[in-house]
């Protein structure tokens, strides 16, 4: 009897270790895998004690900390995209204008424990966004509505420098801006179009007028040619060669007029003289 319960004591010893055993390696490995963080591909991880910002920045990859004690926090450093569709603003010549514009920025990656100290993670709406209204109203207002649309690459860089030095002390990189759409007030649409369709008028009106000069140009010369191609032909005519060809063509009739007791024959003394004339030639 005394051996059956030596017996059972001893396996609920051994029951015992093996679960304590067990328990404990289950806390290793919950401790184990509590202490290993993985930093994806173009990210930073900033490393908290307690939740206060330490001075290390974890890079991409396997990464050890103090489970419970140490936490990580995980930045994008990757270039990203932010959007403004609409943002209102005044021209020089005070026009209202609509801008659409497309920024592409990142993080400093060296510096992303101090953002996250300083800012935060929401630092498109308490940075970016008010940096780029700021931006907008600013480099508007040094060109006319006219010159920000025949300006546009220009003004897109005006906007960059200006927004990258509102960023400097953010830990934010201005990569590029670009406005994609500017939007005028439907007066204005109506004043620029009434002014191409006056300009294309008076180009219109200035082809007429350079077409009419050239046609008058051009049938002043054509009479000048004719006038003096008259003139030589008419050097070149004389009372021989006309009678030369009246007698080639004649027919060998003699015109005459019959009236009154004979016949009265007309041009035989102007032949006669003409054919002595051509005779002695």
């Amino acid at each position: 009897m005394s051996q059956k319960v030596i017996n059972v004591n001893l396996n609920e010893k051994k029951i015992r270790t093996i679960s304590i055993t067990v328990i404990v390696l289950i806390v290793v490995l919950i401790l184990a895998v509590a202490s290993i963080t993985i930093v994806p591909a173009g990210n930073k991880g900033v490393l908290l004690n307690m939740g206060a910002v330490s001075g290390k920045v974890l890079d991409e990859g396997l990464n050890f900390h103090i489970p419970f004690f140490q936490q990580v926090e995980i930045v994008d450093v990757r270039m990203q995209k932010y959007e403004v569709n609409e943002n209102s603003s005044a021209s020089k010549d005070l026009q209202t204008i609509t801008t659409a514009i497309a920024v592409n920025y990142r993080i400093d990656s060296s510096k992303v424990n101090e953002l996250y100290k300083n800012i935060g993670m929401s630092y498109e709406s308490t940075v970016i966004s008010p940096a780029i209204a700021e931006c907008l109203k600013a480099v508007t207002a040094q060109y006319t509505a006219e010159e920000l649309i025949t300006k546009r690459a220009e003004v897109s860089d005006v906007m960059k420098d200006f927004l990258q030095n509102k960023l400097n002390d953010k830990y934010i990189f201005v990569d590029s801006f670009n406005v994609t759409n500017f939007e005028f007030s439907q007066a204005f649409n109506n004043a620029i179009e009434e002014k191409q369709i006056a300009e294309q008028n008076a180009l219109k009106a200035q082809y007429d007028l350079t077409r009419i000069e050239t046609e008058a140009q051009q049938a002043i010369v054509k009479a000048q040619g004719e006038a003096e191609s008259m003139k030589i032909k008419n050097e070149q005519i004389t009372q021989n060669i006309i009678m030369l060809e009246f007698i080639q063509k004649w027919d060998g009739k003699l015109p005459y007029y019959m009236g009154g007791d004979a016949d009265l024959f007309l041009g035989m003394d102007n032949i006669s003289s003409s054919n002595n004339t051509v005779n002695n030639s």
